[in-house]
């Protein structure tokens, strides 16, 4: 632009600062705040309730004493929540051990290895997995999981595996195994399909530069996409565990719901929401009822602590190297 020209005005520029809002915009800008605001309103709402309505347990029995402690007795006004906090961790993390191989799995064979024809169908029917209601999946696994693992899974685990005191005892089927096991079964197509995206949105051009270095499919998989989209995969994996600590239903069905902390994963057991679930409707005083509340808060604390976990994973993830030429 030459010395002394004018700035081109009007519709025709693109310049935003400086430029006046129309009214338009700051109707949208408006609505979108309040909609913000009142999501954070919401939350903060959500906690106070929760913390206001635990206040006479925690005064009664103490939050960090509630937390260790292994006794629930109902009669006598005390209780701990120590088995069902180790209940719902062991479950998350059973599930997470046997769903996140076949959920990255299923992942990349539908973005890289599939043909186009079978990759629209199989990942339409893992999404259709992904809505189908927990108490289906409840059902499943009462009529068919738990039987399955009374008869087979256990008597296999203690004949092999009986002397790590995981399997022993006896096999009724409701156990921790099974809890996991159906917990698995509900947050692959959960990773599976927040994974698929990520994978799908690596660089074509990496994958052919890949390949046209002379490496094989697997090698470019492994040392292209996989790191390429390894923080959207570890946001998946979160996101399935966040899914798989605050399940309900499905849990409480084949769980066995028995308070205790136990070695063996044949053994009834309990979670913080499957507790919740089933005594909520039984508590009969107002100390009972705040105690099943602070049930309720440490659950929310310990969803809040794997949040910023995986923020903070994310984070570290996302700034390391990547692959491609890095990888080799």
């Amino acid at each position: 632009m030459a010395v002394g020209a004018r700035r081109p005005t009007g519709p025709a520029s693109f310049s935003l600062k400086g430029r006046t809002a129309n009214r338009g915009d700051l109707i949208f800008k408006g609505v979108s705040l309040l909609f913000t605001l009142m999501m954070v309103a919401l939350a903060g709402a959500l906690l106070v309730v929760v913390i206001w309505g635990s206040r006479s347990a925690i005064a009664h029995v103490g939050f960090f004493r509630f937390i260790v402690s292994t006794t629930w007795n109902a009669v006598t006004n005390q209780f701990g929540a120590a088995p069902v906090i180790v209940g719902t961790l062991v479950s998350s993390l059973i599930a997470i051990i046997l769903a996140v191989p076949v959920a990255i799995g299923i992942a990349i064979f539908i973005a890289d290895i599939a043909p186009p024809r079978l990759r629209s169908t199989v990942a339409f029917f893992v999404d259709i997995l992904a809505a189908v209601p927990s108490v289906v999946f409840g059902l499943w696994a009462l009529l068919v999981m738990v039987p399955w693992i009374a008869k087979t899974v256990g008597p296999f685990g203690k004949h092999y595996f009986g002397w790590t005191h995981l399997f022993s005892g006896p096999s009724y089927g409701v156990s921790m195994l099974a809890a996991g096991i159906i917990l698995a079964v509900m947050i692959v197509p959960i990773i599976s399909a927040i994974a698929r995206e990520v994978i799908a949105r690596v660089p074509l051009a990496q994958r052919e530069g890949m390949l046209a270095l002379g490496a094989t499919r697997w090698e470019m998989i492994w040392n292209v996409v996989l790191p390429d989209a390894r923080s959207g995969i570890i946001g998946a994996v979160i996101l399935g565990l966040a899914r798989a600590i605050g399940e309900t239903m499905a849990v409480t069905m084949v769980i066995g719901n028995r308070h205790e902390i136990a070695a063996s994963l044949l053994a009834p057991n309990s979670t913080m929401a499957s507790l919740i679930a089933n005594e909520f409707n039984e508590a009969n005083s107002s100390i009972y009822i705040s105690v099943l509340i602070e049930v309720g808060l440490i659950l929310m604390v310990l969803s809040l602590i794997v949040n910023i976990f995986a923020r903070l994973l994310v984070w570290r993830v996302a700034r390391g190297p990547t692959g491609g030429v890095n990888a080799l």
